[in-house]
C-alpha cells in the first residue's frame, strides 16, 4: 500500500525536524518547508496527502498559504500554531483549515489527528461499486456522490474539504435529524467532543456558504437553535 505523503511547513527547524521524525515513525513518506512560498512550491511538485502548516511564517503566512491552497486543492490542512485563542482558531477553519492545534503539541495527538484526517480523505467512500445508486444523495437540487466525493448544487459543483465532504455526507445521509454539535465533531473526526462548538459552527457556516443561494436564509442546512443542525428534505 502506497505511503502517504505529509508536507511539514513551520519556520522552526526544530519543531519541522520533531514532527517529521514523529511522521515517519508513523510511516509516512515526509516533506518539508520552511515557509508559505516553499510549501506551495512543494504541492506543485508532489502529490501530497495532508499538510501541517504554521501560521506566522516569512515570505507567505500560514493563513495565506492555506487560502491560496484551497483555491484548487481540499486535502487536509492542519494549523499548528503557538497562537491560542479561539479568534485565531475560528479563523484558521475559516479559511479553509481542517483542524487547528495549539503549540506545545502533544505528539500523539498530533499523530492521532493525522491518521483521522487521512483516513477520511483517502478512505471513506470508496468501497462502493460506481454503479451503484447507493453512491448518490440526493436531495432536492443537492446531490452528493458518494464514489467520485463531489457536491452539486442545482448543476453547478460545489468544492468542499475533506471535512466539509463528510459532514454534509453525515447530514444528508440522516436528512431531517438533527445532530448536535458533539455528535457531528464524533462522528466526522472520529474523536471524543470537548468544547467542539465553535469548530463545528465554522465548518457549518463554510458549507452554506458553499451549497446555499442564501447562507442566511437557507434552504437545505438548517440550525434548530439549542439543539443542533440537521439536512432538511
Amino acid at each position: 500500500m502506497k505511503r502517504s505523503n505529509i508536507l511539514i511547513a513551520d519556520d522552526d527547524k526544530e519543531i519541522v525536524h520533531a514532527i517529521a521524525k514523529l511522521m515517519e515513525k508513523e510511516g509516512y513518506c515526509v516533506f518539508t518547508a520552511y515557509n508559505g512560498i516553499e510549501a506551495l512550491d512543494i504541492l506543485t511538485s508532489f502529490e501530497i496527502d495532508l499538510i501541517i502548516i504554521d501560521i506566522m511564517m516569512p515570505r507567505l503566512d500560514g493563513l495565506s498559504a492555506t487560502m491560496k491552497i484551497r483555491e484548487k486543492n481540499n486535502i487536509p490542512i492542519i494549523i499548528l500554531s503557538a497562537k491560542g485563542e479561539d479568534s485565531d482558531k475560528i479563523l484558521g477553519l475559516s479559511i479553509g483549515a481542517d483542524d487547528y492545534i495549539t503549540k506545545p503539541y502533544n505528539p500523539l495527538e498530533l499523530a492521532a489527528r493525522v491518521k483521522s484526517h487521512l483516513r477520511r480523505y483517502k478512505v471513506l467512500g470508496s468501497n462502493k461499486d460506481a454503479d451503484s445508486s447507493d453512491d448518490f444523495i440526493t436531495i432536492r437540487g443537492l446531490s452528493l456522490n458518494k464514489k467520485a466525493k463531489n457536491v452539486i448544487v442545482n448543476g453547478e459543483p460545489v468544492k468542499l474539504t475533506a471535512t466539509e465532504y463528510n459532514i454534509l455526507k453525515l447530514l444528508m445521509e440522516n436528512k431531517n435529524r438533527v445532530f448536535s454539535a458533539e455528535e457531528i465533531y464524533t462522528r466526522v473526526w472520529n474523536e471524543n467532543s470537548f468544547a467542539v462548538e465553535n469548530t463545528v459552527m465554522v465548518h457549518i457556516r463554510r458549507i452554506r456558504e458553499k451549497i446555499e443561494i442564501n447562507p442566511r436564509e437557507p434552504d437545505y442546512l438548517k440550525v434548530v437553535w439549542g439543539i443542533g443542525y440537521k439536512i432538511e428534505g
